[in-house]
């Protein structure tokens, strides 16, 4: 069965108010210097939980510091989460703010490897 229609709307509302945070209210230092965007948030049915999506545009460096650095961007989502909550409350009418979870979003990535893949294949063909 789909996705409600309240519930992709309610997941719009929340991806707007965390991007308006991103550039205005959240200041923590695990953020400086990085382009974070949030691609999606996924509310389950009974909106009780909200899975954010996270995308990390400037990844540097090799696997294990590229990483690293994720895992330090979810450490500071998760330790503004009570803020997030708070202002999703007071802009959106619930009766109960969901529960946030973050991730990264690992699209952007898994779309470049098969753009790889699909180009070797023309490569070995040209061959």
């Amino acid at each position: 069965m789909g996705k409600g229609y309240r519930q992709g709307r309610l997941g719009e509302e929340i991806r707007k108010i965390i991007s308006r945070m991103l550039l205005r209210d959240l200041k923590d230092p695990r953020f400086d210097g990085r382009m974070i965007s949030v691609s999606a948030v996924d509310v389950t049915r009974d909106n009780s939980y909200a899975t954010c999506y996270i995308t990390v545009l400037d990844m540097a460096g090799n696997e294990e510091k590229a990483d690293m650095q994720k895992n330090e961007i979810i450490d500071g989502f998760n330790n503004a989460r009570g803020m997030i909550r708070k202002e999703i409350g007071s802009k959106i009418k619930l009766r109960h703010v969901p529960e946030l979870i973050f991730k990264i979003d690992e699209s952007l990535e898994y779309g470049r490897r098969i753009d790889e893949v699909i180009r070797s294949l023309g490569k070995e063909d040209e061959q």
